[in-house]
C-alpha cells in the first residue's frame, strides 16, 4: 500500500452513532494515511468499537474534556506526517481527492492550509470565506467561487474539513483554547497565518459532505451557541487587531457591544487575551489592512 504524508485527525464529541456510521463510509479513502481519532467525552470509551471499524487507527479517549481546540491540538501532537487533515465526525468523504492538496503545498512553501468545498444537506456549497472590517470588528462571510477556479485565497480554513502543514500549525501556536468550547478558533489560526506571512487557500474541486452543527446543535441550545460565537468574535479581535485605526474603531464601538450576550464573558478573559496577544504579535509581518485587502477587491 502506498503511504501518503497525511495524518487524518477526527475530533469526536458524543453523537457516536453518527461518527461510527461515517467512519465506515470514510474508511476506504483513508488508505495510506495515518488516522487519529480523538474522543473528547471522558465518560464514554470508543476505542474498542472504533478499532473494530478501523484497526490501524490511533484512538484516544481523553481523561478530561479539552474542548475542540485542546482536543485537536492533542491530535496534532500525536501526528507524525507532514500534513494534517482535520475532518469533523459529521463529515463524509466522497473520494480521496483531498490528496490533491499535496501538490498545492509542494508548489508553494508559504501555503499553510487548504480548505475544501463542503456540500450541505440542502446542496449549498460552503467553505470559501472572505474577511472584512465593519462596526468595529473583523467579520467573515461566504465568498463566491466557481468550480472552474483552481486554488483561491481563503480568509480561513475551516477546522472541520481542511488540510494543514503540520509544522507551521505548531509554529503558529496551534489552536487557542481561549475559544473553547467552539467557534472562531480556526478563524484565529488562519488569521495568524496570514499576518505571519503565510497563505490559506480554498480548492473548489475537492468536495466533501458536511452537516454543520449536527453535533453542536444537538448538545448546546441556540442561546449558548449565539453567546459563545459573539464572545469569541470579541476575543478574536482583541487578540489580533494591530492597526491603530482599527483598534480605535473597535474601542469607540464598545458601547454597542455591551448589550450583546457574551461581551462580558470576553471581558472576564481579558488578562488571558492580552497574554496570548503579547505572544503572537511577534510573529506578525503583515498589517490587518494588508490581509483584509486581499478579500476586498
Amino acid at each position: 500500500m502506498k503511504k501518503f504524508p497525511v495524518s487524518i485527525i477526527i475530533p469526536v464529541y458524543k453523537n457516536y452513532e453518527m461518527f461510527f456510521h461515517y467512519l465506515e463510509i470514510n474508511k476506504p479513502y483513508f488508505q495510506g494515511c495515518e488516522v487519529i481519532i480523538m474522543n473528547d467525552y471522558p465518560e464514554t470509551s470508543i476505542k474498542n468499537r472504533a478499532k473494530k471499524i478501523h484497526s490501524e487507527a490511533v484512538v484516544v479517549d481523553n481523561k478530561k474534556n479539552l474542548g475542540f481546540a485542546g482536543n485537536v491540538n492533542k491530535g496534532i501532537q500525536k501526528a507524525t506526517r507532514k500534513y494534517v487533515l482535520l475532518i469533523n465526525s459529521d463529515v463524509v468523504l466522497r473520494d480521496d481527492s483531498f490528496l490533491k492538496a499535496i501538490s498545492y503545498f509542494e508548489k508553494d512553501e508559504k501555503l499553510f492550509a487548504v480548505g475544501f468545498a463542503q456540500v450541505e444537506k440542502n446542496g449549498q456549497i460552503v467553505g470559501s470565506n472572505r474577511g472584512y472590517f465593519g462596526s468595529g470588528l473583523i467579520n467573515h462571510s461566504y465568498q463566491q467561487v466557481t468550480d472552474r477556479q483552481s486554488l483561491v485565497a481563503n480568509f480561513w480554513a475551516e477546522g472541520g474539513s481542511s488540510i494543514f502543514r503540520r509544522k507551521t500549525f505548531t509554529d503558529l501556536g496551534m489552536l487557542d483554547d481561549l475559544f473553547n468550547p467552539f467557534y472562531w478558533e480556526d478563524v484565529d489560526l488562519s488569521y495568524r497565518a496570514w499576518k505571519s506571512g503565510y497563505k490559506v487557500g480554498f480548492a473548489p474541486e475537492i468536495k466533501v459532505e458536511h452537516h454543520h452543527e449536527s453535533t453542536i446543535g444537538k448538545y448546546f441550545d441556540q442561546g449558548r451557541i449565539t453567546k459563545t460565537a459573539f464572545r469569541n468574535q470579541i476575543i478574536f479581535n482583541w487578540k489580533n487587531l494591530s492597526d491603530g485605526n482599527l483598534i480605535f474603531n473597535n474601542l469607540i464601538n464598545i458601547p454597542k457591544y455591551v448589550f450583546k450576550a457574551g461581551f462580558f464573558d470576553a471581558v472576564l478573559k481579558l488578562p488571558q487575551i492580552l497574554k496570548a496577544r503579547k505572544k503572537i504579535v511577534k510573529l506578525f509581518k503583515k498589517t490587518d489592512k494588508e490581509v483584509l485587502d486581499i478579500f476586498n477587491n
